[in-house]
């Protein structure tokens, strides 16, 4: 089932993802409640009132979570590629692509309150908007948004597959996302094979067996050093769940992860 292009949410309770990548870029509006998202290099927060463009292949992972008393509610907007590029071709002749294609965040603005209050009393309708009407508003949030912001072509505009990274520098910053060795691969410009062949080349270990370990170093900091609960750190150190992650401490370190914890 294809999802929605335009759609709202809303989290009455606290809500923590696994691994956040996106396939197309997203705009995302706080109505209420809080709204963060961590990477690898930074750490952001979100509150009523703010809208945030999130890019394609962004690594991290998304909370929402209640604030003063009210639920996490956003409206989101997603931008499919083949929208995108319907529109560039109509609209845009040239186009110089450059290099960035982080997050962004905008603030209160009188084209962007204008844009999701005209959404929401579709919504006391229904979840989602229907086709036809999104597809407008999708086209409507593309022109507001480079009314606001004309470098936003950079995220927009911005199709290709990713390139070859370095390897080395990529999973020393990421390998606390649980991610399958062929995502990995992608987001550093592999295929899984060759991925699997550079990666015994450099660390001389192979990428389950280095995870892993890396994994654990991180979560033994974070509980002896930081005085963090293991319920607390075994989602952002990679790990499935509390119960695979404790089996792995102990096996690794020779003694419970709640050891000397509290």
């Amino acid at each position: 089932m294809e999802v929605a292009e335009v759609f709202i949410a809303c989290k009455k309770e606290a809500h923590y993802s696994r691994e956040l990548i996106l396939s197309q870029p997203a705009l995302v509006h706080i109505i209420s409640g809080e709204m963060g998202v961590v990477t690898a290099e930074h750490s952001y927060h979100f509150l009523p009132g703010d809208t945030v463009l999130l890019p394609r292949n962004q690594l991290g992972r998304m909370s929402k979570l209640p604030l003063n008393g009210q639920p996490c509610i956003v409206i989101s907007v997603l931008f499919r590629k083949e929208r995108l590029q319907q529109y560039y071709r109509a609209n845009v002749n040239q186009f110089k692509a450059m290099h960035g294609h982080g997050l962004r965040k905008f603030g209160a603005h009188p084209l962007l309150k204008s844009l999701f209050s005209s959404l929401q009393p579709y919504f006391d309708l229904a979840d989602a908007l229907p086709e036809d009407i999104a597809s407008f508003k999708v086209e409507e949030a593309v022109r507001i948004l480079r009314a606001i912001d004309p470098s936003v072509d950079e995220l927009l505009n911005h199709f290709e597959e990713p390139g070859k990274l370095d390897l080395a520098e990529f999973m020393e910053q990421n390998f606390m996302f649980n991610l399958p060795l062929e995502k990995f691969g992608y987001l550093t410009g592999r295929s899984l094979t060759t991925f699997k062949k550079d990666f015994k080349r450099i660390f001389q270990n192979t990428p389950g067996r280095w995870l892993t370990q890396k994994r654990l170093e991180l979560a033994h900091y974070q509980i002896f050093e930081q005085k963090r609960r293991p319920s607390e750190v075994y989602l952002d150190s990679g790990f499935e769940d509390l119960s695979h992650f404790s089996f792995a401490f102990k096996k690794h370190y020779g003694y419970n992860p709640t050891f000397r914890a509290l």
